[in-house]
């Protein structure tokens, strides 16, 4: 177990005045500062005189907002909206999350990590780089808020489906734990962005002369390994309540700090559990809309065999155990296809988290191949790789199935395995259709399809909020099946009319609430929880729900 030590006591500054507190963004109200504030705090003069509240200040936002013609632009001025005020910021989110998640997030935080050298600001969040090792918690101890209760960390090295971005992966963690905030209401004091600057394999990067990091190749595994054990170690010193959330690691290391940490520290990988958890409640919810309802007389073909798929089977395979398959008869639901072929016994090629899919079948080269040799009911891309879900795949799957499964997880939308609008085509209207990234309503022959998105949004952050409000000692693969089952249950038959296989995200707080309480409750179950357990869990939870509305310094 890692060693919690109880963290160096740290002294309140003394409450700031006049332009320091406007400067200070976790403070400024900018013009909502009423006129006894303005008094008291000496702001008088250094603002309009008319007194804005946040209400008209929201409006303001979103006329300068809707000003800015691409979406890395709106990217660059929600930002610097976090940095000058973040309880408006917040607001702005929380108010319109189906219009900002998609700038805020995937699909524009892809784009935003490609430019991090050319368009960052402002310090946000940690770089720990391999210069580092040995004063790691020299390094984490001048961040400067707390107490630290999430913390998300990236190598750099996956990111979305981008591949090596290096020191330019910090977009991920910071937009991650903006989503903890906006949408689950953990305090944005409790976050802690972290990235390993580890080195990058990406040449256009170490050619960059404006890129912000290392300019060397990546570590080697020894080297990488001791540099990601300090850190733990000092996060477990310092923050020895915070979770630990893993995010965008490559799969040779995603798979191999998973087994190593999770019984030794709060942590999970949002990629490897997090998609699982979201998939798994998607395929809850559509098996309602298929001949059999059982969630155990599915077969499942995934095409991409990296962290995404092998976790989304792993929590299948739990999940069709707790409805009474052997494990064996439930691993043989799930079948792969790689860059390959179809994962099979016989291949020689096969990494080591590939082989528990690995089932006794002859060769088949391709996705087409195995959709008609192995009937599926769903069929979920997790490649990265665009236009792989073909007409005549989708048209196999629709010929095998009165409603084919079809989704096409790969972010951001330039990845996806195939478009809203062709499987809706190609399928005639019957595919139930969900994305990683975000599809306009799609119309078809006179009905109009809303596209589901499988985003993680609708669990790590109410999973985060469960785990630091009861205290838990470790994130369990129960969790993520309690978290799944609790989102599926929000899907109405309206949603599912529409094409929904998730619930709106305007509904996202409340239903972050409901994960997060689910979720408390399986720490309290299995005694993993460090704070008392209360009579009301739910409510014990919504009272912990950071609010973005201004707070009063009258």
């Amino acid at each position: 177990m890692l060693d919690r030590e109880k963290p160096p006591g740290r002294r309140r500054a003394r409450f700031p005045t006049g332009i320091r507190l406007l400067r200070d963004p976790t403070l400024n109200k900018g013009t909502a500062f009423t006129e006894k504030e303005r008094e008291r705090l000496k702001l008088r003069g250094l603002l309009p005189p008319r007194v804005l509240p946040q209400e008209q200040q929201v409006q303001k936002v979103l006329e300068n907002f809707h000003r800015n013609e691409t979406d890395i632009d709106k990217y660059l001025y929600l930002i610097s909206l976090q940095d000058r005020n973040e309880r408006l910021f917040y607001r702005v989110i929380l108010d319109h999350l189906q219009e900002m998640i998609p700038i805020l997030y995937t699909p524009t935080v892809g784009l935003a990590c490609q430019l991090y050298g050319h368009i960052w600001q402002r310090a946000r969040g940690l770089f720990i780089s391999a210069r580092d090792r040995g004063r790691v918690a020299a390094v984490m101890r001048n961040w400067p808020y707390g107490p630290v209760r999430a913390i998300v960390v990236t190598d750099g090295e996956r990111i979305l489906g981008l591949g090596d971005l290096g020191a330019n992966g910090m977009g991920i963690p910071v937009g991650k734990l903006s989503l903890y905030t906006a949408c689950a209401g953990v305090d944005p004091a409790w976050c802690l962005p972290v990235t390993l600057d580890v080195g990058t394999e990406n040449e256009q990067l170490l050619a960059d002369p404006l890129y912000g990091g290392l300019l060397q190749h990546r570590l080697s595994t020894v080297e990488y390994d001791a540099l990601v054990d300090e850190f733990m170690q000092a996060a477990a010193t310092l923050f020895p309540r915070a979770l630990v959330q893993f995010e965008d690691f490559g799969n040779r290391n995603a798979f191999r700090l998973l087994k190593r940490y999770r019984d030794r520290a709060c942590c999970f990988n949002d990629d490897i559990q997090g998609t699982a958890s979201v998939c798994l409640a998607g395929l809850h919810s559509a098996v309602r809309l298929l001949p059999s309802t059982r969630l155990t007389d599915q077969t499942i073909l995934f095409l991409g065999a990296g962290e995404a798929g092998i976790g989304i089977a792993d929590l299948v395979v739990t999940a069709m155990t707790t409805e009474g398959l052997s494990e064996g008869d439930a691993r043989r639901r799930c079948w792969f296809v790689d860059s390959t072929g179809l994962v099979v016994k016989g291949r020689g090629d096969l990494a080591e988290h590939k082989r528990p899919y690995a089932h006794d079948h002859e060769p088949l080269p391709d996705l087409l191949s195995a959709v008609t040799a192995l009937k599926p009911t769903a069929l979920i891309g997790v490649c990265g790789r665009p236009h792989t879900f073909t007409r005549p795949v989708i048209e196999a799957m629709t010929a095998i199935n009165a409603r084919p499964l079809v989704l096409a997880l790969s972010n951001p939308t330039t990845r996806s395995e195939c478009t809203a609008e062709e499987a809706y085509q190609w399928s005639r209207g019957r595919a139930i259709f969900a994305s990683g990234s975000p599809f306009p309503e799609i119309a078809y022959r006179g009905q109009t399809f809303v596209p589901g998105q499988a985003n993680n949004v609708y669990v790590f952050p109410g999973l985060a909020l469960g785990v630091i409000a009861c205290g838990a000692r470790r994130v369990t693969d129960e969790m993520f099946l309690a978290a799944a089952r609790t989102l599926a249950a929000e899907v109405s038959e309206g949603d599912l009319a529409s094409g929904r296989l998730f619930p709106p995200l305007v509904r996202i707080r409340a239903i972050s609430a409901s994960i997060a309480t689910a979720v408390a409750r399986v720490a309290y179950e299995r005694d993993l929880a460090t704070e008392p357990r209360p009579d009301d869990v739910r409510a014990f939870v919504e009272a912990q729900m950071y609010d973005p509305s201004y707070e009063s310094y009258a």
